[in-house]
């Protein structure tokens, strides 16, 4: 198992938060977040490192978006 690194297009709040909106691929593709479910500090223990983890719904299916020292990754 390793990261993907991605871009993602995200929403700040006038709280602080960051809310991703889209992930886009290295190619350039780019996937909407239908819907943040949960947002936590937690380890990806299927890749390594820690942040903080986003349970994002994207086309029907939940996958982990995490946050870790400003970049964002992907379980692979």
């Amino acid at each position: 198992m390793g990261k993907v690194f991605v871009d993602a297009i995200v929403q700040f709040t006038k709280e602080g938060e960051k809310i991703p909106l889209e992930i886009v691929w290295k190619d350039g593709k780019r996937f909407e977040v239908d819907r943040v479910l949960d947002i936590r500090k937690a380890a990806s223990l299927k890749a390594g490192g820690r942040g903080i983890r986003y349970k994002c719904r994207v086309r029907g299916k939940e996958i982990y978006l995490f946050l870790d020292d400003d970049k964002w990754f992907i379980e692979t």
